[in-house]
């Protein structure tokens, strides 16, 4: 379920655990023995003036088989009931709604099992299961088909049109990549290439704003932790959006270093090192051609309005 949800504008995190029992801190193996009262879940933290709570319920229920109170697919029991947990009088009306609405449109014969519930506590799962679907994507896609998930999911829903109002980073496809990013910036993102220092567009780059994927659009850094390095390339000392970002050890050339990706587009954007300044001691040595900067005053008018502050 962390799929669905990531890489939705305005869906500031999705986190794997578990939820709807009275066991405080249960581990994966409790949970999964079907002995505790809780099931497995995912617990999204989202900006509500970017992403609306029902485009986040339109989206599940295009994610599951509602109508299946016993488990999900391939994964039977309790521990894997399907449920919303609302975490106030407003979630659980439009969860309600929702739900009757989905029950009026005749999309499915047996009647909806989904439990809606108020939210009492979630416990985050083992660090090993989180974006499990991107640390082991071969397993990840084998069990999603071999479940029946994916057959199941596209039967009922791969005719119908996208909940609307939901922006996704995405990554194209490289040959549309091609199309649309320079040489350089293919050869950096694609190809994990270096441009040359003092070189490029934003190096000595001071205006107010923010620095964007040039591939997807996900934010990965603001003017605010920028800083002159003397490096020649772009330098923060933090991200903007640290889920945004994902960290890989880098030991081509000879040497032994920390790349840095971005999340939703895999794009390479340069490495980080522990020699910045203050308050983190850190520097993102970032490629300008990875980026494309959003100026402050254009934050609202190109879907960032949430990171306006």
């Amino acid at each position: 379920m962390e799929p669905p949800f990531e890489g939705l504008a305005g869906v500031r995190s999705v986190q794997s655990g578990y939820t709807g029992g009275p066991e405080s801190n249960p581990s994966y193996k409790q949970v999964s023995s079907g002995r505790t009262g809780h099931t497995e879940a995912v617990q999204v933290v989202f900006s509500p003036e970017v992403i609306g709570y029902d485009r986040l319920l339109a989206i599940y229920w295009r994610s599951l088989d509602p109508t299946d109170a016993g488990g999900q697919f391939a994964d039977r029991g309790r521990q894997y009931r399907p449920g919303i947990f609302y975490h106030d009088d407003s979630q659980k009306a439009a969860a309600l709604a929702s739900k009757r609405k989905l029950e009026q449109s005749g999309r499915f014969k047996k009647p909806i099992a989904v439990e809606i519930t108020r939210y009492r506590a979630f416990y985050p799962a083992e660090d090993y299961h989180q974006d499990y679907y991107r640390k082991n994507s071969a397993h990840y896609k084998r069990y999603r088909k071999g479940s029946g998930r994916e057959g199941f999911l596209r039967r009922v829903w791969d005719n119908q049109p996208p909940v609307s109002g939901v922006r996704r980073y995405a990554r194209a496809s490289d040959s549309e990549l091609r199309k649309r990013l320079t040489p350089l910036q293919f050869r950096v993102t694609r190809q994990n290439a270096t441009e040359p220092p003092f070189r490029n567009a934003y190096w000595d780059h001071k205006k107010p704003g923010i620095y964007v994927d040039v591939v997807s659009g996900e934010p990965l850094f603001s003017s605010k932790d920028k800083f002159k390095s003397g490096t020649g390339w772009p330098s923060f000392t933090r991200p903007l959006r640290e889920h945004n970002i994902v960290r890989k050890a880098d030991t081509s050339h000879g040497m032994r270093r920390t790349e840095i990706r971005s999340k939703h587009a895999d794009s390479h954007l340069g490495h980080v090192f522990k020699d910045g300044p203050p308050p983190t001691g850190l520097r993102y040595c970032i490629n300008s051609a990875s980026l494309r900067f959003v100026p402050l005053d254009r934050l609202e008018a190109e879907g960032y309005r949430h990171l306006k502050p």
